[in-house]
């Protein structure tokens, strides 16, 4: 699976941070950042993707 953020219109609420911490984190800037690899987490970084209010967590298979 691929996974990216569209950080520009990210608005740093952490809720990708909060359901998938080991692929997530809100970075010093205030806005989410990956930082690892999706393989094992997909259904967590799935639902991270379904629950970001703006929709910038786009998935790929």
């Amino acid at each position: 699976m691929n996974v990216d953020i569209d950080r520009d219109g990210c608005i740093g609420c952490g809720v990708c941070a909060q359901v998938c911490p080991e692929v997530f984190k809100i970075a010093d800037d205030g806005l989410s950042e990956i930082i690892a690899e999706p393989t094992g987490f997909e259904d967590q970084v799935k639902e991270a993707a379904d629950s970001c209010p703006v929709e910038v967590i786009h998935t790929e298979e």
